[in-house]
């Protein structure tokens, strides 16, 4: 039977007749990372979902917890992980607010624990591989954009499994990024890297399990059509390791997107829009002359 690992952080004053912490309870204690909880909400939970990710966990942990700012909570939801990931955990555990490792039903299930887990205003999701963009990318988004957005959103940069800068979502798809962002911009496909997308944890439902291949781009919309207030941030805000989940299983993926956008679009439109998608993915591949 699989071993379930739990490790939620609880920061509370030693009684004074308690017996000394142990070295890993003392590195858990003196972190200054997340306060008591029952004292301060965190402005932002940052979510990773890992699954024997032992070769590209480090760098997603290290452009978390090197950002200049401090108000936020790290949690890592595992999904079991039998390779080096543990290890890793481990090692930045006193700063981590809350991590989990046990089997889970997919990616969004896991997903939706680090929802459940989160006890941030704003959620945003950076899985293993993926990066903050860089260090004041937390600071730019809080500090010198317009306060207390439903939603922020901005750009992505592409890499490959070698580290090679690929370039940035809007310039290598046919994805141009919307100046003024509606759940309607979904209408020929996702817009906004789902890894430069942060939203109010109180707009934001859980995943919907049935859409196993495309259930960000269900939830980007609905998170949309909850807000009311959208902000671009005019950055790069992320980094994207390609060759993930979804182009793992491009054809499942595919159709499972075509299913989520005839929910929300309507049959008939959704198919002169797959018609577009089709054409414009044709111009611009022969316009670059190689494919994306």
């Amino acid at each position: 039977m699989p071993v379930s690992l739990r490790k939620i952080v609880s920061f509370q004053k030693p009684k004074p007749e308690a017996s000394p912490l142990s070295a890993d309870s003392r590195a858990v204690a003196v972190t200054p990372k997340t306060p008591n909880p029952a004292l301060h909400t965190p402005l932002i939970s940052i979510i990773t979902v890992t699954f024997n990710a032992e070769a590209v966990l480090e760098k997603t942990v290290q452009s978390i917890v090197g950002q200049k700012f401090a108000d936020y909570e790290y949690i890592i939801i595992d999904g079991g992980s039998t390779d080096g990931t543990l290890g890793i955990i481990r090692k930045h555990e006193h700063r981590i607010s809350h991590w989990v490792s046990e089997p889970d039903a997919g990616l969004y299930d896991a997903m939706n624990k680090g929802l459940q887990a989160a006890r941030g205003k704003y959620v945003w999701f950076m899985n293993a591989g993926d990066l903050i963009h860089d260090a004041r990318t937390l600071a730019h988004i809080f500090n010198d954009c317009p306060p207390d957005a439903d939603i922020y959103y901005g750009d992505a940069l592409f890499f490959d499994g070698s580290g090679r800068n690929l370039g940035l979502r809007s310039e290598v798809t046919p994805h141009q990024l919307p100046p003024a962002l509606t759940w309607r911009d979904f209408r020929c496909g996702m817009v906004v890297c789902h890894q430069s997308f942060i939203v109010k944890r109180s707009l934001a439902p859980p995943y919907n399990l049935a859409h196993r291949y495309s259930a960000d781009v269900d939830w980007e919309i609905n998170c949309l059509k909850n807000a009311r207030k959208i902000v671009h941030t005019q950055a790069v805000l992320s980094q994207y390791l390609t060759g993930g989940f979804s182009k793992k299983n491009l054809s499942k993926s595919l159709l499972d997107r075509f299913l989520v956008l005839q929910r929300h679009f309507g049959a008939v439109p959704n198919l002169f829009n797959h018609a577009w998608i089709a054409l414009r993915g044709m111009g611009f591949i022969l316009n670059r002359k190689r494919g994306y």
